[in-house]
């Protein structure tokens, strides 16, 4: 039995996408378990850059099998793009991809109440990204949603559909006055959608417990990180699912005693995209240079991310939430020439030091960090291949982590191509 869930350990952009092409290499399966096409993760492979959004990253190597699981809200055109993407650029996923009969479809009135939300709603905005996520999973909730399963009975989908449209019209319509959705047009769309992926449509559960039994090497993607899930991340200003390693066996279908181990992601530093709480974000030309340096720019939305020093208070709550085993460490190459270098070891707010975080937006939000310096290097440490080559300064650096944390680091990435990267005291 081997099943490993990577999970982002921050705000996610992590790196995410870098870890998981660089462990599915040795996978059989590469399985998605929440989020939707909100998420992008960035993988140079042959080459080539590419950004999915929805597809495992497992994708971009031949021999593995790719899964999407229930916990995943699916967009059937960005589905579709990413797929003939993949294949333009020889990527044949032919008979290796697999959709949960039981995932639910993003459908056009999600996006269209995602974006009114956000410009016209009094509320305070949270940074959504637009693509329908939140009210997609708002209509699972509340039962009303349409599930890929719904698309193999057409008489059950239009009686669905046409319930769903005529009540997201009244919205559109008393409440942001917006134009109203084309039920026939819309029907007939997802008709279509449902010829082009009935080849995928599988029983994940059944499959990934069968390749469980079979000793098959499992790999479990998660898209967003810790502090933006649902129940454990910095709310309101959260996604809409579960990123944490929980979300990965309800999001699969499988139980937790199948899990060997829990590899969490960390960027070197701290960044965060959209509003929010953030301790120990650099508002000036270091945050600027950080981001510069590290490519710190949305991959689904071009966003620029607020940048940070690095936070030991995040990664020990992740670590505690997620059950962690072993950490990934990215961008450490962004901190070279950067000297000294600060690491956030707690929070106080004048009355309290906090050393666990304080989840709750209005705590967090009069947090200020409290920081150890260590010294920086001016190495160039994209060469390195081995623990023993880095600089002792960053080998220091990376320890600190470890001990404030809890939990060795397992993996460090020292730039963006696949083999820029160290494996130490793994697995």
């Amino acid at each position: 039995m081997s099943v490993t869930i990577l999970v982002g350990a921050q705000w996610g952009d992590e790196g995410k996408g870098k870890v998981v092409h660089f462990l599915s290499r040795d996978a059989d399966i590469v399985a998605r378990y929440q989020g939707g096409a909100n998420a992008g993760h960035t993988v140079v492979a042959n080459g080539c850059t590419f950004v999915l959004h929805l597809l495992p990253v497992g994708a971009l190597w031949p021999h593995v099998i790719c899964v999407i699981g229930a916990g995943v809200v699916v967009d059937p055109s960005a589905l579709i793009d990413e797929i003939e993407q993949l294949e333009k650029a020889g990527f044949d996923i032919s008979g290796r991809l697999f959709i949960s009969h039981q995932a639910h479809l993003i459908m056009p009135y999600h996006k269209l109440l995602d974006r009114m939300a956000e410009e016209k709603s009094p509320r305070e905005k949270i940074g959504t990204t637009g693509r329908g996520i939140g009210p997609a999973y708002v209509d699972k909730v509340a039962r009303t949603g349409i599930r890929i399963v719904d698309l193999l009975n057409h008489d059950i989908l239009r009686a669905k559909l046409r319930r769903n449209i005529e009540e997201k019209n009244l919205v559109l319509s008393r409440i942001y006055e917006t134009e109203q959705l084309d039920e026939d047009q819309i029907i007939q769309e997802y008709l279509e959608f449902d010829k082009r992926i009935d080849p995928y449509v599988k029983d994940v559960s059944v499959f990934l417990t069968d390749a469980i039994q079979e000793g098959k090497k499992i790999l479990l993607e998660g898209a967003q990180g810790t502090l933006l899930d649902i129940d454990a991340g910095t709310y309101p200003f959260v996604t809409s699912s579960n990123p944490t390693a929980g979300g990965a066996l309800t999001g699969l279908g499988i139980g937790p005693r199948c899990v060997e181990q829990v590899v969490g992601v960390l960027k070197a530093y701290t960044t965060r995209v959209g509003h929010g709480p953030f301790p120990t974000e650099l508002p000036g030309e270091l945050g600027v240079r950080l981001r510069e340096t590290g490519t710190e720019y949305g991959a689904t939305t071009g966003r620029p991310r607020r940048c940070g020093w690095f936070d030991a208070v995040v990664a020990r709550y992740s670590a505690r939430v997620n059950g962690v085993d072993t950490w990934a460490i990215t961008k450490l190459d962004v901190l070279t020439g950067i000297d000294p270098l600060k690491v956030c070891v707690t929070y106080e707010d004048g009355r309290r030091t906090y050393r666990n975080f304080p989840a709750v937006p209005h705590i967090l939000e009069g947090c200020r960090p409290v920081y150890e310096e260590l010294p920086g290097w001016s190495e160039n440490i994209q060469g390195a291949r081995r623990w023993d080559a880095l600089p002792l300064n960053a080998q220091n650096y990376l320890r600190f982590i470890e001990e404030l944390s809890g939990v060795p680091v397992g993996i460090i990435s020292i730039g963006p191509d696949h083999d820029m990267t160290i494996v130490r005291d793994w697995g």
